[in-house]
């Protein structure tokens, strides 16, 4: 489709903007390079934010010429959003605030609009004006994409870190040969109870256990929907061969888990963690002599 008909007439500010991109590409990269975002980030070799900077200008080219500088959705961010993350990112990891990121994409602008001041300075002042106007309009969306990529990696940080504290908080312990346990410590809530369940059935597959254990002496309540993943963890872990025993339910947890009306006749409990191992170890074979008898262990 020929570009008149493609969404206005040719020489639009629009237009003017993307062949101005185009042909100061690599005089914008090479200032670029020199801006704090750009050298800050590539300290290898200057020629490494350079080329970083053509990718950004190519980017914002390939925005101008669908007329949609206004638009951080657009096709052609695609590209460096990836850049504009890791960018952003580094920068953050040297305590840069996002006021602060953000502060220095806006210092992009100076050097693209010097350049563009001076190529159109004996055009009309309106077509100048049309132009640089353009040109901010297009500087400012760039921002807003880079701040839009580094709060999304931001969040999946924060994610990533809240499941790693999710799977520390939440051990799997070896106690015997056939015999795995999980001791939960604090408020149990349906993130928490997903990654118990994950993490102690790959305890069941790697361990080879035939018996697990999960302790709730630390867990301060349990409500109807802790229960049921509760109940669905002790399925699954007979599903996968492996006979699950709940322990340590306090007087208070069971007097809440009768008022709800749940039905724990399938779920093997046992009062401590302790009574819990030895019925584990008594259905194995396994005979543990008392203290007093000179603390053998015999199988």
């Amino acid at each position: 489709m020929p570009e008149h008909e493609a969404g206005g007439p040719l020489g639009t500010p629009t237009l003017e903007i993307r062949d101005f991109l185009r042909r100061r590409r690599e005089q914008i990269a090479q200032r670029w390079a020199d801006e704090p975002l750009f050298r800050t980030v590539f300290t290898l070799s200057r020629d490494e934010a350079v080329e970083a900077g053509k990718a950004v200008v190519d980017a914002l080219a390939q925005v101008a010429d669908a007329r949609r500088v206004e638009d951080s959705d657009a096709v052609g961010f695609l590209g460096v959003r990836e850049q504009l993350a890791r960018m952003s990112t580094s920068r953050s990891r040297a305590g840069l605030s996002l006021t602060q990121v953000s502060n220095e994409l806006a210092a992009l602008w100076p050097p693209v609009d010097d350049l563009l001041t001076a190529e159109l300075e004996e055009r009309p002042a309106e077509e100048l004006r049309a132009c640089t106007t353009t040109l901010s309009t297009l500087m400012g969306t760039l921002r807003v994409v880079a701040v839009q990529t580094a709060l999304h990696e931001g969040q999946a940080l924060i994610d990533r870190q809240r499941l790693q504290l999710l799977e520390v908080a939440t051990p799997v312990i070896r106690l015997w040969d056939g015999i795995v346990a999980v001791p939960l410590i604090g408020t149990l809530d349906s993130a928490r109870s997903q990654v118990v369940m994950e993490t102690l059935l790959n305890a069941v597959v790697d361990q080879h256990a035939r018996f697990a254990i999960l302790d709730i002496t630390g867990v301060p309540t349990v409500d109807s929907l802790v229960a049921q993943h509760l109940m669905k963890t002790v399925a699954a872990a007979r599903l996968m061969g492996a006979e699950c025993v709940v322990s340590g339910i306090r007087p208070a947890i069971a007097q809440t888990m009768v008022h709800l009306g749940l039905d724990l006749g399938s779920v093997l409990t046992r009062a401590s963690l302790a009574d819990a191992l030895g019925y584990c170890l008594h259905e194995l074979g396994v005979a543990v002599s008392s203290p007093a008898a000179g603390s053998a262990v015999r199988r």
